[in-house]
């Protein structure tokens, strides 16, 4: 860690997603130098960051390019790194299971490598999931449930999940895993279902739209807040022993109770608005994700502040913003 009194490097990879952008405006009001990497592309991705890029340093580099994070690593000297990211929509692991492989599996043991050779003593994150449980042998789930993931997305986060352990006991470095459930906010990228309901219940509203398609009304899932699970990433690193720690509210929620609150939340019913389309069904749906915290909760002192239907009417609000500000435009940029 940084010698007292100085300020603290923090090294974000997937800065500019959800995670990323809510971690950096933590980490800022903590005190550290706050480093993003980012992909070079052609496409304007800075979006969920805009507000933070006076206070925050980006830097170029990819998960993909093993000399590019080496070079990062030599050069920043990063205190703690938090490794957010991946190729993380599990529908398009489907379509790209390799492209998914190397980001998502692959890019951890880069990380790790770069650490090991550049920056041994830095603190390092990696953001596991609760897709890693997927055909559940137990509920809830809990840091010891064996894993039984059902998408290649899944699949990857085990590897870097265990990749991380691997390093961990041999090379003596201080790394950590965050099994995080899903987690929302405004900031959520638009493919994901609820940010799909809340922007769609959005476009209802404004009149733009008199329909909403989704998938499997009954999937279940235990939804937190954004801001709430990043705090608990920072802690982990804070914490004495380099451990696993399950992130979750301990309680799940139908899409259907999502599109009730969403729905709500404008004072419309959902049931006529939404519509089941098939082709939005996964080949192979995850069991009952519900995460037991207690380890978190217990040892870190974490546990989440806001509620599910307070996250939910958040969101809606946001969208409604975005909605009536530029009614015809889609906001790819958020995704």
């Amino acid at each position: 860690m940084a010698a007292s009194g100085s300020k603290r490097t923090a090294l974000i990879t997937g800065v500019t997603g959800q995670d990323g952008s809510y971690l950096a405006e933590f980490l800022l009001s903590q005190g550290y130098r706050v480093v993003g990497m980012v992909r070079r592309t052609s496409t304007e991705t800075v979006g969920r960051i805009a507000h933070l890029l006076d206070d925050i340093e980006l830097v170029h580099g990819d998960l993909l390019d093993q000399n590019s994070l080496i070079d990062i690593v030599q050069r920043f000297q990063p205190d703690e790194v938090y490794n957010l990211a991946a190729q993380s929509f599990v529908p398009t692991s489907w379509q790209q299971p390799v492209l998914t492989g190397e980001f998502t599996a692959l890019g951890v043991t880069r990380m790790l490598e770069a650490l090991r050779i550049a920056k041994p003593d830095a603190r390092f994150y990696q953001a596991s999931s609760s897709e890693m449980f997927g055909k559940v042998v137990e509920v809830p789930q809990t840091e010891t449930t064996p894993f039984y993931p059902r998408s290649p997305y899944g699949v990857s986060k085990v590897y870097g999940h265990w990749i991380t352990i691997n390093y961990r006991e041999s090379y003596d470095i201080f790394a950590v895993s965050g099994i995080l459930f899903n987690h929302e906010s405004p900031r959520r990228g638009l493919e994901f279902v609820t940010r799909k309901v809340t922007y769609g219940v959005a476009r209802i509203k404004e009149g733009l739209t008199d329909r909403l398609l989704l998938g499997n009304l009954d999937a279940r899932r235990d939804w937190g807040y954004a801001g709430d699970y990043v705090r608990a990433m920072w802690m982990m690193l804070q914490h004495d022993e380099p451990t696993e720690f399950v992130i979750a509210t301990g309680v799940t929620r139908s899409v259907e109770e999502l599109c009730d609150v969403a729905f709500s939340a404008v004072d419309l019913n959902w049931q006529n608005y939404v519509e089941v389309d098939p082709r939005l069904l996964r080949p192979a749906e995850v069991d009952l994700l519900v995460g037991d915290a207690t380890k978190a909760r217990t040892v870190l002192g974490w546990q989440p502040e806001v509620s599910f239907e307070q996250m939910i009417e958040e969101m809606v609000q946001s969208d409604l913003a975005l909605v009536r500000e530029q009614p015809h435009k889609i906001w790819a940029v958020l995704t």
